[in-house]
Order: C-alpha cells, then sequence, then structure tokens
C-alpha cells in the first residue's frame, strides 16, 4: 500500500478508482449520494446513483464494480450513520479479492471514513493495510 496526495481525478483511465459510500437506497431506487468522492463521482457520471441503488438492492451494501473505471466501497450503512471500522475491513477485503479475480494493476482509495465521515488515518490505517498490496494506493487531497 502506498499512500499519496493528489485529486483522485487525475486517475480516471489510468487506474481503477474506490469512491467510498453508503448502502442506503432510497424509495425511487437510487443511493443517497453524500460528500467528498462519491458526491465528484455522481457529478462526473449522472447515472450513478441509480447504477449503485440497483447493485445494492440486488447484493447488498458490498463492493461493487460501478463500470467508468469506478467501485464502491461501503464505508457506512446509510448516509446518516457514523463510518464503520469493521465494514470498512470488510470493504477492504472485498476490494482486494476483487481486484485479484478481475486483475486489476492500480487502484486508487480515499482514505476511508476520514474527511467527511470523521475518522482518524491513524484508526483506519491499521485496518486497510492488513489486505491492500502495492497495487493499492491511499489518496489524500492536496
Amino acid at each position: 500500500m502506498t499512500e499519496v496526495v493528489g485529486n483522485i481525478w487525475d486517475y480516471l483511465g489510468k487506474a481503477v478508482i474506490a469512491i467510498t459510500t453508503n448502502g442506503h437506497v432510497t424509495r425511487h431506487g437510487k443511493v443517497v449520494i453524500g460528500h467528498g468522492c462519491a458526491r465528484q463521482a455522481a457529478e462526473r457520471f449522472p447515472d450513478l446513483s441509480l447504477r449503485l441503488g440497483l447493485l445494492l438492492r440486488e447484493q447488498g451494501n458490498h463492493v461493487h464494480y460501478l463500470g467508468d473505471g469506478l467501485v464502491s466501497f461501503p464505508v457506512e450503512e446509510t448516509p446518516w450513520s457514523a463510518p464503520d471500522l469493521g465494514l470498512i475491513a470488510r470493504s477492504a477485503r472485498e476490494l482486494r479479492d476483487l481486484a485479484d479475480r478481475v486483475g486489476w494493476a492500480r487502484i486508487v482509495v480515499p482514505r476511508p471514513g476520514c474527511g467527511g465521515g470523521g475518522l482518524s488515518w491513524h484508526e483506519v490505517k491499521p485496518v486497510v493495510e492488513q489486505y491492500f498490496d502495492e497495487r493499492f494506493h491511499l489518496i489524500t487531497a492536496g
């Protein structure tokens, strides 16, 4: 795992980009998009909320490939709940397993649950680093 500073969107088309998400689907079938990289992704890909909502309804709050070089990374159950370290650990494991299955060579992940989620990177880093190898780049805005 490598820590980098920069703009996550500079990696679009060059790596798979993980966006931190929640598992709440509205009655209209859309995911409530929070802030940070998920909000930025939704601005770039207007149908993202509906695509993720469909996957969540069919398969639950797990890591999902969303197309367009994006993958979901659940950190909380709802947009109103706090990030959960257990869910972050499961998401890290699922992302690594998916990367292994499909052969992704580079995955960029924002610090999950940090930023708007309020967790400290010191809390989160030991949780994710046990799953992430050299293919994973944990990015923070610079």
